[in-house]
């Protein structure tokens, strides 16, 4: 059987305080697994202006320069520039141990995995390791959306692990975007939707040494990988915002043509304030399902309703476009007609004025969001 040729790859930006050992335990893990493995260790520098540079080419290991700023853009250099069919990465800062990386690798290999994730969630968090938000909110929270937008089969348990293991090949695959802390987020995304065969292993996590300042900013990185996670899920804006609209579009409807108040369960609905609120949540409705249209151009796979707004040709979306201004026209000149009998003073027909606005400004929202993404898709 061939040996496996293993990377690691460790992104770094001025951790001189914290690399020596990361490294020390990296050479020992070469020397140790030398007839078993062929080992590469590669530091993906992002321009540090300390000693990092000089320590690790002092314990012999390979520098890559990684000229863009940011923890993917380093890791995804590292990664690209790497010399092993396996990569293995986790942080220069030495709160993942290295020498737990034989379980990652031997589990990858051993049952053919695509990916293997170091779950800190599974094994032994060391006391001061991970801020209270970051374990009870943060990352099952993330954990929960990436499993509801993406999972079929595999469930992850620590999508904010920074120690994982894959096979080169199926990374380059996966066409990684994301330069920053999202990185993260996002590898495990692009398996997901590839439906690799992923795996977890336990590892430990401990607390940073002394000294050193965290690069991670909690509030601004959690919303770089929320956004990143959205970003690859246009369906889950589309079906939220189809629910809302059609379920408050018929209440509307059944107001208008009902024309009186019902009580029901000791609400009284379908009057006018009744009707204003069901057109205000319809609309909402319509912008949630607008922005799932604009994400949508920037996705390879999406639903036939969005590809067919995607795809019309411009003469037929001119004239659809047209005939819905066409319509809002009328709607505002009856408005206004009616309007005009009272002297301009108030509007007699409240539940009709409702239902024309609401109409008017559906087909003006779903216009300007169809041409919209028609500018976007071009860019």
């Amino acid at each position: 059987m061939k040996k496996p040729n293993v990377s690691f790859v460790i992104p770094c930006l001025n951790e001189e305080k914290t690399l020596p050992y990361v490294l020390e335990k990296l050479v020992r893990i070469k020397d140790e697994y030398s007839k078993k493995m062929d080992i590469e260790i590669l530091v993906s520098d992002n321009g540090s202006t300390d000693k990092s540079i000089s320590i690790a080419k002092k314990f012999g290991v390979r520098v890559a320069p990684a000229k863009e700023r940011g923890y993917g853009a380093a890791l995804d250099s590292g990664i690209r520039n790497a010399k092993g069919d396996i990569i293995v990465f986790a942080d220069a800062d030495d709160t993942y141990d290295f020498l737990e990386a034989p379980a990652l690798i031997l589990k990858l290999v051993e049952g053919n995995y695509d990916m293997v994730i170091g779950s800190r969630l599974d094994g032994e968090i060391h006391k001061g390791a991970m801020p209270f938000l970051h374990r009870y909110l943060g990352t099952p929270v993330i954990n929960w959306i990436i499993n509801l937008l993406y999972s079929k089969k595999f469930k992850i348990r620590d999508s904010n692990s920074g120690f994982r293991c894959f096979r080169k090949d199926k990374y380059l695959s996966w066409d990684i975007k994301s330069k920053g802390m999202e990185f993260a987020s996002e590898l495990l995304i692009k398996a997901l939707l590839h439906e690799s065969k992923m795996e977890h292993v336990p590892v430990s996590l401990y607390p940073d040494k002394e000294g050193r300042i965290p690069h991670l900013k909690t509030w601004r990185d959690g919303m770089r990988h929320l956004l990143r996670i959205l970003f690859y899920a246009p369906h889950l804006f589309e079906r939220c915002g189809l629910v809302l609209f059609t379920f408050f579009w018929l209440q509307l409807l059944v107001g208008f043509f009902v024309g009186k108040v019902i009580s029901i369960a000791g609400m009284n609905l379908y009057g006018i304030h009744s009707m204003v609120f069901f057109s205000f949540l319809s609309i909402l409705g319509l912008s949630l399902w607008g922005t799932g249209l604009l994400i949508a151009t920037k996705q390879p796979r999406i639903s036939k309703m969005y590809q067919s707004i995607l795809s019309m040709e411009e003469d037929r979306l001119f004239f659809v476009l047209l005939s819905g201004l066409g319509i809002i026209a009328l709607a505002i000149v009856l408005v206004f007609l009616q309007w005009q009998k009272s002297g301009f003073i108030f509007i007699n027909l409240e539940r009709e004025f409702i239902v024309a606005t609401n109409l008017s400004l559906t087909l003006f929202i779903f216009a300007l969001q169809a041409v919209t993404a028609h500018i976007i898709k071009r860019d």
